[in-house]
């Protein structure tokens, strides 16, 4: 039993990389992205709004709900209970104009009182509430 390991002299080395089937698969290849892009990127034209991060000042009426990390809830730096939240922000909200309610969560807060808080806004059928944050500071 032998083995053959070499060139054989009838045949030629071939020292070239036959290309034609790579040309084939790229233009297959084109011929998918071609057809799939127009059906990728159709979207419903939407005219979003326009995001703006003004700073506001604080008005003398607006309501300050503030969520300690323990789940306390104070009503301008009172605490206040669930119950009496619910009847104050009822009465906030028969005053003409309706004051605005800003919430301030800690952030290490659980979100049990701030959805209670969300509730009884939404419940009382106030208009404008809002959320207080932070802005990050990148040096």
């Amino acid at each position: 039993m032998a083995m053959n390991v070499g060139q054989d002299d009838g045949d030629p080395l071939v020292s070239s990389i036959n290309t034609t089937p790579l040309v084939d698969v790229m233009l297959v290849l084109l011929i998918i992205f071609l057809i799939t892009i127009p059906v990728a990127t159709h979207t419903v034209p939407v005219a979003l709004p326009k995001e703006t991060n003004d700073p506001r000042q604080a008005k003398v009426d607006d309501i300050n709900l503030s969520v300690t990390r323990d789940g306390t809830i104070y009503w301008n730096a009172s605490p206040i209970s669930p119950q009496t939240l619910q009847q104050r922000l009822s009465d906030a909200a028969s005053r003409k104009p309706q004051p605005m309610v800003q919430v301030y969560g800690d952030a290490s807060a659980t979100y049990l009182p701030v959805g209670r808080i969300v509730r009884a806004a939404q419940d009382a059928g106030i208009q404008k509430l809002g959320f207080v944050t932070e802005p990050v500071h990148n040096p």
